[in-house]
C-alpha cells in the first residue's frame, strides 16, 4: 500500500451500479476499480445477489482477496483463493422465514416464493425465469421453505407492481425482519436489522478504516442504509428521487458509467 495513502472502504453495489441491467461490466469500470485498489483502497462488493452469483463479478475485477458481502448484507464472506470454494464465509445472519411465508402467500397466493441456501442456490415454489437466481434451483413444496433458518427470501410476483409490494408490507408490518422491494415486483426479505449497512459495518471495523473513509454509490432500495452509512453517500443518476435522498451526492447513471466517476475521484 502506498505510504501516502488515507485508505478508504469503498463499498459498491453491483447492479445498476457496476454492472447494466443486461449484465455487462464496462472496460472503464474495470479499469476504474483496478486503479483504486491499487492506490491502496479497500473495494468491497455489497449486492443483493447471492454470494455465488458475486464471485464471478470479482473474478472479473480481478479480486481475490478481499471482504464482499452478499445478500443484502446476510452474508459476508472473505475471498481467498487458497479456500475449497475461493472464499471463507465470515458472517452468516438467519431467521425463521416461515412467518413472513405465511402471511405474504395469503396476499400473495400466485407469486414465486424461494430461500437461499447459501453456496449453493435456492429451493423454490416453482422455477424462477432463466438469470435472476444463481446456482442449484431446486422445486419444493410451499412448506419445505421454512425447513431450517434461512439467509433470504425472496417474492416475485409479476401480477403486482413495485409500488403495491410496497404497500402489503407496510400493511403487513413485517416486525420481524428487513425488507427491499426492487424496480419491478420483486422484494427480498432478510433477519431483522441486517442491511447492507449493518455488514459493511463490521467489515470496516475489522478493516480498521475511520467511519469518514467510507464512500459507497448504489441505485436500488436495498442501497438507501448504505448510502446513509456512508460517509460518503453516491446515488446513481438513474436511482428513484427516494434512493437520491438519501446520498450525499448523485452521479452520472449506469449508462454513462457514473461509478466510475466516482472511483476516478478517489485517485
Amino acid at each position: 500500500m502506498p505510504s501516502d495513502i488515507d485508505p478508504k472502504l469503498v463499498a459498491l453495489d453491483i447492479d445498476g451500479t457496476l454492472v447494466t441491467y443486461d449484465d455487462v461490466l464496462s472496460d472503464a469500470a474495470r479499469d476504474a476499480v483496478a486503479a483504486v485498489r491499487a492506490a491502496g483502497h479497500h473495494v468491497v462488493l455489497a449486492s443483493g445477489r447471492s454470494l455465488i452469483a458475486m464471485t464471478p463479478v470479482a473474478a472479473e475485477l480481478k479480486i481475490e482477496e478481499s471482504w464482499i458481502v452478499a445478500s443484502n448484507g446476510a452474508v459476508t464472506a472473505r475471498l481467498d483463493t487458497t479456500a475449497d470454494m475461493g472464499y471463507t464465509l465470515e458472517r452468516v445472519e438467519t431467521f425463521d422465514p416461515q412467518p413472513v411465508l405465511r402471511m405474504l402467500k395469503e396476499e400473495l397466493p400466485h407469486a414465486r416464493y424461494a430461500v437461499e441456501d447459501v453456496g449453493v442456490g435456492f429451493r423454490m415454489t416453482e422455477l424462477f425465469p432463466d438469470g435472476e437466481l444463481n446456482g442449484e434451483h431446486r422445486v419444493v413444496d410451499f412448506e419445505e421453505l421454512w425447513a431450517g433458518h434461512v439467509t433470504r427470501v425472496v417474492v416475485r410476483s409479476p401480477g403486482e407492481t413495485s409500488a403495491e409490494f410496497h404497500e402489503i408490507a407496510a400493511r403487513l408490518g413485517f416486525d420481524d425482519v428487513t425488507y427491499a422491494v426492487g424496480w419491478s415486483a420483486w422484494m427480498d426479505i432478510a433477519p431483522q436489522g441486517v442491511t447492507k449497512a449493518s455488514a459493511l459495518e463490521e467489515v470496516r471495523k475489522e478493516l480498521g478504516i475511520a467511519a469518514k473513509n467510507t464512500v459507497a454509490v448504489g441505485d436500488g432500495s436495498n442501497d438507501i442504509d448504505m448510502l446513509r452509512w456512508a460517509g460518503r453517500g453516491v446515488a446513481m443518476g438513474h436511482a428513484s428521487d427516494t434512493v437520491r435522498a438519501a446520498a450525499d451526492e448523485v452521479t452520472a447513471s449506469i449508462e454513462d458509467d457514473g461509478v466510475v466517476e466516482v472511483l476516478r475521484s478517489l485517485l
